[in-house]
């Protein structure tokens, strides 16, 4: 909540049908102008901000920031999180947001002994077999052996250097989120689909 915005703000066109309410625990900015270069309305909250106050917005979709910190020690976020899963709207998450949406669903995240700094970081789309090149800058991670005994969770990412998990989606809802940063800038540029996706998922919902 310290690296948060003070009070909300917009970004790009707000006549565009994408409208999509974004969860500032730290956010990247160009994160946000990948969202809003594919036609996007974003409005961004701060930390703590509750659900009912995002659904005002009437958005689309939610992004889940990445950030700084603990997410164990971050209730109040996981239950925003839980809330807005609710609502059925598709659900991204990068980094810190990817941690949090495990912890929506019950998965336990820790304290990894060396966390993944700078660029190279090899991770294997498990969907389409290929392997991205990707930036990366966290220090917890998902418990793989939770991830493992959640029914309602896939994981769609993992890391080729450790075998980590840096990627699920919800079976049942439409959500998904990385570990990684696909908005990486400067490059590289192999994990920019995922905002694509996000969007074809908003789209096709």
């Amino acid at each position: 909540s310290h690296v948060s915005t003070d009070k909300a703000y917009e970004m790009g066109n707000a006549q565009s049908k994408l409208r999509i309410a974004v969860l500032d625990y730290g956010v990247k900015k160009h994160i946000l102008h990948c969202m809003v270069d594919r036609g996007a309305y974003i409005k961004v909250f701060p930390a703590k901000t509750k659900a009912d106050e995002l659904k005002q917005f009437n958005p689309s979709g939610y992004f889940i920031s990445n950030g700084p910190g603990d997410p164990a020690a971050m209730d109040y976020a996981v239950e925003t999180v839980k809330d807005i899963l609710n609502e059925g709207k598709p659900v991204f998450g990068i980094c810190l947001g990817h941690q949090l949406l495990a912890l929506a669903n019950g998965i336990s995240t820790f304290k990894m002994h060396h966390g993944h700094r700078g660029l190279n970081h090899p991770v294997k789309n498990l969907t389409t077999g290929k392997c991205e090149i990707t930036t990366q800058n966290h220090g917890f991670g998902v418990d793989p052996e939770a991830v493992k005994k959640a029914k309602n969770v896939e994981v769609t990412h993992v890391n080729l250097n450790d075998q980590s998990i840096e990627g699920i989606k919800l079976k049942n809802k439409p959500a998904f989120s990385v570990q990684y940063h696909p908005e990486s800038t400067p490059g590289p540029q192999d994990s920019r689909y995922l905002f694509d996706e996000f969007i074809s998922l908003i789209n096709s919902n």
